[in-house]
């Protein structure tokens, strides 16, 4: 969905299979094993992680001293320390900030009721170990295990990958926040203890078949709440994570909600704030799936959820115009944040930009719409790493007499540290041209 020296007095629980340091990333197409976190895993076909991805792992960047995204995660989980706290005045909230990102595919969809045929599972969107595991898409594939362990009230935050394009706002590796509040019956309705949390009519179902989901789409419950449940659930969850935008934002920040659907809450929203011009999504939350906690085994309550972006943030809160700056090491950029204070960042200096375009011809067996673009994004990105700013789709099309499909696209170049000459350039998008002819037999044109 975390922790670290926020507050040293308020303990901060732990579970045990918190991540192990990482310690081989051997990902040679030729091996049939791939060790991660003192782990073997055995290769198969859905194997797609890459060396630039496992390059990634272990950094850590939520818990970095004065890191823009450390700053944020504290100040969230600082606000949840004073929000909520128990009988004896210490935090009700735990945070766990060191789980493991490999996770299984039961981890990260079938726990969270996302159907089996959901594009979010597809090869060209997640980083797959295996068939059966792969780096974590969300941080809310922890949730299910943490309630099981008996947690109600926690928050975590890790890195979560996802293939995806290439440009300012977008990385295969991001940070997130979630959280979970579990709310007993008696708790809830502790004024009025004549209320229920579920219909009377109500009966738990324990099917793992998840492919109805698509039919529940109430947004105003689920059929086995009551709609005081719901209402007083819902109402608890906006008060709690306005009063956090407002605390990282200001207290004059306009704001709206938004309803939307997610797989594992009902009903669902989002929640944007005007700033700078702009309506901006900066959550998603809602009622969690009432079968989440049937299958946790945890009765007579209702929950809430929410997830936010670390990176998104930190980009409008310390105005930081470029994703691929977090992962700098330059001095430059990092002795800016000092002493968990948002600043606007100052640009370090202002490099430009080379671009240079390629285009080839698909093999016949492949056409626009089979050919994954991710799988060209992945492939210049562990070419090219982080000098590689955008990549941009600029002309396709299919030959009217061979059939033949063709693809063109621009690729920008600029180091975030340094003048890139043209030259360099060059040697790289040779490189980029050369890998691509050999992973999927292309034709430059």
């Amino acid at each position: 969905m975390f922790f670290i020296k926020i507050l040293t007095a308020r303990p901060v629980h732990r579970l045990q299979c918190v991540r192990q340091r990482f310690l081989s990333s051997q990902v040679n197409s030729s091996e049939k094993t791939l060790d991660l976190f003192r782990q073997q895993y055995e290769r198969d076909s859905w194997t797609n992680i890459t060396p630039k991805i496992l390059s990634h792992l272990d950094r850590n960047l939520h818990l970095k001293q004065n890191h823009p995204l450390s700053i944020i995660r504290k100040k969230i989980v600082n606000y949840f320390y004073g929000a909520y706290l128990n009988p004896r005045g210490n935090p009700l909230f735990s945070v766990y900030d060191n789980l493991s990102p490999v996770v299984s595919i039961e981890q990260n969809f079938d726990n969270l009721l996302i159907p089996k045929d959901h594009p979010s599972r597809a090869k060209s969107d997640c980083y797959y170990i295996n068939k059966d595991y792969l780096l974590r898409a969300h941080t809310t594939a922890h949730q299910v295990e943490l309630i099981q362990a008996g947690l109600d009230n926690f928050l975590v935050v890790g890195d979560v990958y996802r293939r995806d394009e290439i440009d300012a706002t977008h990385y295969p590796v991001f940070h997130q926040l979630d959280a979970v509040r579990i709310i007993p019956q008696d708790k809830l309705f502790e004024r009025n203890p004549e209320l229920k949390v579920f219909e009377t009519s109500y009966k738990t179902h324990l099917s793992k078949d998840t492919s109805t989901i698509s039919e529940c789409i109430d947004q105003q419950k689920q059929p086995c709440h009551t709609l005081e449940a719901v209402k007083l659930c819902e109402h608890e969850m906006k008060r709690v994570l306005l009063g956090m935008v407002k605390e990282l934002f200001g207290n004059k920040i306009q704001y709206r909600w938004v309803e939307t659907t997610f797989p594992f809450t009902q009903p669902s929203w989002e929640l944007e704030i005007f700033f700078n011009g702009n309506w901006l999504e900066i959550l998603g939350c809602g009622i969690t799936r009432n079968e989440i906690l049937d299958r946790a085994g945890v009765d007579n309550s209702i929950a809430f959820a929410f997830g936010v972006g670390l990176e998104r943030l930190a980009m409008v809160l310390f105005d930081i115009p470029d994703i691929r700056l977090f992962w700098s090491t330059d001095s430059g950029f990092l002795n800016q944040f000092k002493d968990d204070k948002i600043v606007k960042y100052k640009p370090i200096s202002v490099h430009p930009q080379c671009a240079n375009d390629i285009s080839f011809w698909l093999p016949q067996e492949l056409t626009l719409d089979t050919f994954s673009v991710n799988d060209f994004y992945d492939l210049v990105r562990t070419i090219g790493g982080d000098i590689v700013e955008q990549v941009t789709l600029i002309d396709k099309f299919t030959h009217p007499k061979t059939g033949k499909s063709s693809l063109c696209f621009r690729i920008i170049y600029r180091h975030m540290e340094k003048t890139l000459t043209q030259a360099e350039v060059n040697v790289v998008h040779a490189k980029i041209g050369a890998e691509l002819i050999k992973e999927f037999n292309v034709v430059i044109r």
